[in-house]
């Protein structure tokens, strides 16, 4: 088995917030794959599925945690525990503001990176899960990062936004068979995006 979790914030408030993002590559994943229904178990909304890759069907455990992203941890590692499966099976889907809107980064061990979401991670499962970094883009200045991850995506987001759930999800295959340079590669052949350094761009448009 492995688990596939998306980060966010639970309830209306937050839906559509860029740090749901995790959220929203979850919800794709289950509606491309078929997942089974939605139940409450692990602190989580949990569906069930699974996909088939080169390596033949791989079981999916499907996690949004309800714990609020800076605990997220608490809910996964669970899962992880009761399930016995090892840190690298996990694969965790979250915003990343250090990279352009719609680029596409795998990693996997490393810290946090100011994520909260994957500091509680951290805590509970060590570094060497698998981080699916989705991005989202910096507001330039340190003190509205808060403000940004926590506003919704624009309208004009939604083109971009849409073709990464979209390729998140239908190339899922070869992350599951443990091919993240491929399945890196095959969401950015499938949603280009253009490559640049957020921070700069956002301080370039404020001067």
């Amino acid at each position: 088995m492995i688990i596939v979790a998306g980060l966010g914030n639970p309830g209306p408030k937050y839906e559509k917030n860029r740090h749901n993002i995790g959220f929203m590559a979850a919800d794709e994943i289950a509606r491309r794959w078929n997942f089974g229904p939605e139940r409450a178990k692990f602190q989580s909304v949990i569906r069930e599925g699974e996909v088939q890759t080169a390596n033949g069907p791989v079981k999916i455990l499907l996690m949004k945690p309800q714990t609020y992203m800076n605990e997220s941890g608490r809910a996964v590692g669970e899962a992880a525990r009761f399930y016995k499966v090892k840190p690298e099976d996990v694969i965790v889907f979250h915003d990343e503001i250090d990279l352009a809107p719609g680029r596409f980064r795998m990693k996997k061990g490393g810290g946090a990176a100011g994520q909260n979401g994957v500091r509680s991670m951290i805590s509970q499962l060590g570094a060497e899960f698998r981080r699916a970094r989705m991005g989202v883009g910096h507001p330039g200045d340190p003190q509205l990062v808060h403000h940004h991850v926590l506003g919704d995506f624009a309208k004009a987001d939604q083109v971009w936004l849409q073709a990464m759930l979209d390729a998140c999800a239908d190339a899922l295959p070869f992350a599951l068979a443990g091919d993240d340079e491929r399945y890196q590669g095959e969401v950015m052949r499938l949603a280009p995006a253009p490559k640049f350094s957020p921070r700069q761009a956002a301080q370039d448009s404020r001067n």
